[in-house]
């Protein structure tokens, strides 16, 4: 039923033998509570990189770097494909800044640093995360970058997928935050985390989003109720938005699964004994990006839903599908993704509220007509498309601190009246604070 309805709501179709893969299992137990083809191959995009922090934390665990460890960005780095932080050759960032640039901006470059920093080379890194795959009974896996960008060799699946997300957060729960910030902040450039279910859907912590015109739009993502944790794999989905929805459609169907009724059910297994599917994994360039789309589709395309569906429409009927019976509301609530954390380059943040000696100061007009000072640097004249320096080697400057009131002279004081007008409501008043 659920897969008819979604094709229906999507307009995808069988595109051979599977349409989209879905599963979601407990975290601790690792018992599969739904799958649909699950054990099928699919290419897994940026959700590589899961994989990548995975063997990055490994390192750190086994006290061959540490979260301090200063990595330098390479030429090869640099060559990669976006989307990616832009930093030049030689710029130094730490272990802790390159994992939070990886989770949230999925920096293809920042992916290449770490392998590097890691285990000297890609090649060597894939090695890597190709034995750390075998150990976790990851059978259907092999991976040849860090990255996830498109290459025939680099492939996963629903079941591989959730295995991994389980062991990292089995194994790694001192550095869970890794896999749940609402995003990233450095100068100017402020990044928010693609995985539009944390801040919105109840008890959502984590993990990895991914898109490539092959694999349609995936995403991992796990979420924690009253101590029960579960994993959500989606891949194949038309757009980041349907692609969050779906996961929490897959997450709320699991935590409604735990009822009195179970037994009646049949059991589905763990997600060990999910059956793999040895056939090639389903190409979907020329659905997710080819000549018939007015734009071929990317990782960060809006995620607002269409404003215009009609309540009788597939589409429609599939969104209010994703309602809970005792719930009222969509299950996606309105944005709160909290305050995004800050990342640098180099190995010392930079100092809150330091300017450059030679910033001038300028004004800009506000609504009203008067000018409002700001503080301005030298440094960020010369920025890149993302806004960043196009030196990166240095920190950015934080702009926090607000400029010095201008002095004024003082007017002669006005009489007061023996009937003064009554004081506006706060909600009338107005003010040039910003």
């Amino acid at each position: 039923m659920w897969a008819g309805l979604l094709c229906a709501a999507t307009g995808f179709g069988m595109r051979g033998a599977a349409a989209e893969a879905l599963l979601v299992i407990e975290a601790d137990s690792g018992k599969v509570l739904y799958a649909q083809n699950a054990g099928y191959p699919w290419y897994p995009a940026s959700v590589t990189k899961l994989m990548t922090t995975y063997v990055t934390l490994h390192a750190v665990k086994e006290g061959r770097l540490t979260l301090e460890s200063p990595l330098t960005v390479s030429a090869n780095a640099v060559a990669q494909a976006p989307v990616k932080m832009g930093f030049g050759a030689g710029t130094q960032v730490t272990v802790d800044n390159a994992l939070k640039m990886l989770m949230v901006k999925s920096a293809n470059d920042i992916a290449v640093v770490l392998a590097e920093g890691v285990a000297g080379s890609i090649e060597n890194f894939a090695d890597q995360m190709n034995g750390h795959a075998r150990r976790l009974g990851m059978t259907q896996s092999s991976f040849v970058n860090p990255n996830g960008l498109p290459a025939d060799d680099q492939i996963s699946s629903a079941r591989d997928l959730a295995i991994l997300a389980r062991a990292l957060i089995r194994e790694f729960p001192e550095y869970d935050y890794y896999w749940h910030l609402p995003g990233i902040r450095m100068g100017k450039m402020v990044q928010r985390n693609y995985n539009t279910l944390i801040g919105r859907y109840p008890g959502a912590d984590g993990m990895k989003t991914g898109f490539i015109c092959a694999s349609g739009f995936n995403l991992v993502a796990s979420a924690t109720r009253n101590g029960r944790r579960l994993i959500a794999v989606v891949l194949g989905a038309p757009s980041s938005a349907v692609r969050a929805l779906k996961a929490a459609q897959l997450l709320e169907r699991g935590f409604n699964s735990n009822t009195g009724l179970n037994w009646l059910m049949p059991s589905l297994g763990t997600v060990e004994t999910v059956q793999p599917i040895g056939v090639a994994p389903p190409n979907l360039r020329e659905e997710m990006c080819g000549s018939h789309r007015k734009r071929p589709a990317t990782e960060d395309e809006d995620d607002i839903l269409p404003a215009n569906t009609a309540a009788d429409s597939p589409y429609g009927v599939f969104l209010s599908s994703l309602r809970p019976a005792k719930a009222k509301g969509s299950l996606l609530q309105d944005a709160n993704m909290g305050e995004p954390v800050l990342v640098y380059t180099g190995t010392k943040p930079p100092v809150p509220g330091a300017v450059s000696a030679d910033a001038k100061p300028k004004a800009k007009k506000t609504k009203s007509g008067s000018k409002e000072p700001v503080a301005t640097k030298d440094a960020a004249k010369d920025t890149g498309k993302d806004g960043l320096p196009a030196n990166s080697a240095a920190s950015p400057v934080s702009t926090d601190n607000p400029p010095p009131k201008r002095k004024s002279k003082k007017a002669a004081p006005k009489p007061i009246p023996l009937n003064p007008p009554a004081l506006q409501p706060a909600s009338q008043q107005t003010s040039q604070i910003r």
